[in-house]
C-alpha cells in the first residue's frame, strides 16, 4: 500500500483525492490546503483522512511515500522539489512547472534519488486517446495529414496562466501520445478581451519534419463547450468528440487517391473515397482512476510513467515557444531553439 499525501484541495484537488481512495493500491494519509472551509468539507466527506495547512509538515510526515500536488503551476517547482528531496514521488497536476528550466530541475532532482514524477495529463488516460493510439501504432489509419482540435468553453478565467497554458496542455499532451512525430516548430497567436486578465483565446498551429501539420483553437470565451480533434489520414480519418457520451470515437473510411494521369505526368487526378463509419468499443474506466493506479505501478515496479517528467517537459517547452510566438504576432518559433535556450 502506497502513503498518499494531497497538497490542495481546490478545483481538481477533490477529484485526485477520491481517486486515491478508490483506487486500492493507494491510500491517502493527509490533505494539506490554506481554506478552513475546504479542509471542513473534506473532513464530513473523509473522517478517516487527516487535515493540515501545513504542506512541508505532510510532506516531511515519514509515513508518507508520494505528495500529489494539485496547486497553481507558479507553486509547482517549489512543492515538487521539497517532495522529492524529502524522498518522495511526486504526482504533480498539469502543466508540470511554469517554465522549462523549473521542469528540468524536477527530473533531475527525481533521476538522481530514483523517484517516480508523473504529470497529471489526465486525458492520455481516458479510454478514447489510448485506442486513437493503438490506432495510429498499429498503422491502421496510414500516412497522417493532420491534427485539428478546439476545446472552447465559457471561462474559467485563471489568473496565473493564459488559455494555452490551461486548456491547450490537454491537446499538447494528447498529440504527444497518439502521434509518433515530435513537431519542430509553432506559430501562435492569442488576444485577451478582459482587461488586467491573460489571453482568454488562442490559436497554435504546429509544424513537423513530414507533410503532417497540427493546429489547436482554445478559447474561454465561447458561448457553447466543444472538445472535438479531427485527425485525417490517407487511409482512415478519425471524429473525438470528448463530449459525447457514447461513440466519442467515430472512425471514417474516407479520404483521397492522387494519381497522375498516363498522357501528362503534371496533370493530377484527385479521387474521393466514400466508405463505412464505424465507432469502436471503449474502456469505459474513469482516465484519472486509471492513472493513479498506473502512478502506483510505477512507483510499485519503479518503471518509467507514460507521462513522466519527460514528457511534461516537451508540453512545457511548446508552450513557452507558444507563449514567445504569441507576443510576436505569430512568428514560428524552433522548438530546437526553444529548448536550447532554456
Amino acid at each position: 500500500m502506497i502513503n498518499v499525501g494531497v497538497i490542495g484541495y481546490g478545483y481538481w484537488g477533490p477529484n485526485i483525492v477520491r481517486n486515491f481512495v478508490e483506487a486500492g493500491e493507494t491510500c491517502v494519509l493527509g490533505v494539506s490546503d490554506l481554506s478552513p472551509s475546504r479542509l471542513a468539507l473534506l473532513r464530513m466527506r473523509y473522517p478517516h483522512i487527516q487535515v493540515t495547512a501545513d504542506a512541508i509538515g505532510l510532506i516531511r510526515d515519514p509515513r508518507v511515500d508520494a505528495i500529489a500536488i494539485c496547486t497553481p503551476v507558479n507553486s509547482h517547482f517549489e512543492l515538487a522539489m521539497t517532495a522529492l528531496k524529502a524522498g518522495k514521488h511526486v504526482f504533480v497536476e498539469k502543466p508540470i512547472a511554469d517554465n522549462s528550466d523549473h521542469a528540468q530541475r524536477m527530473i533531475e532532482e527525481a533521476c538522481r534519488r530514483k523517484l517516480i514524477l508523473m504529470v497529471d495529463h489526465t486525458f492520455v488516460y481516458t479510454g478514447a486517446v489510448r485506442k486513437i493510439r493503438e490506432l495510429v501504432q498499429s498503422d491502421t489509419l496510414g500516412e497522417i495529414y493532420y491534427y485539428d482540435s478546439v476545446r472552447v468553453n465559457l471561462g474559467l478565467f485563471q489568473h496565473d496562466v493564459d488559455v494555452m497554458w490551461d486548456l491547450a496542455v490537454h491537446d499538447l499532451s494528447i498529440m504527444q501520445a497518439v502521434l509518433e512525430e515530435t513537431p519542430l516548430a509553432v506559430s501562435a497567436t492569442g488576444m485577451t478581451h478582459v482587461a488586467g486578465r491573460p489571453a482568454n483565446v488562442a490559436f497554435l498551429t504546429l509544424f513537423f519534419a513530414s507533410n503532417l501539420i497540427a493546429h489547436l483553437h482554445v478559447n474561454w470565451l465561447s458561448p457553447v463547450k466543444l472538445r472535438r480533434t479531427l485527425i485525417g489520414a490517407n487511409r482512415q480519418m478519425i471524429v473525438y468528440d470528448d463530449l459525447e457520451s457514447s461513440d466519442k470515437i467515430k472512425i471514417y473510411d474516407k479520404g483521397i487517391t492522387v494519381t497522375n494521369t498516363p498522357h501528362n505526368l503534371h496533370e493530377v487526378l484527385v479521387s474521393y473515397r466514400t466508405g463505412d463509419m464505424w465507432s469502436p468499443k471503449l474502456e469505459t474506466m474513469e482516465a484519472l482512476l486509471t492513472e493513479v493506479r498506473h502512478f502506483a505501478d510505477c512507483v510499485q515496479q519503479n518503471c518509467t510513467p507514460l507521462t513522466d517528467g519527460v514528457a511534461g517537459l516537451k508540453v512545457v517547452q511548446i508552450l513557452e515557444a507558444a507563449s514567445r510566438s504569441a507576443l510576436d504576432r505569430g512568428r514560428p518559433i524552433e522548438l530546437a531553439q526553444a529548448a536550447m535556450a532554456v
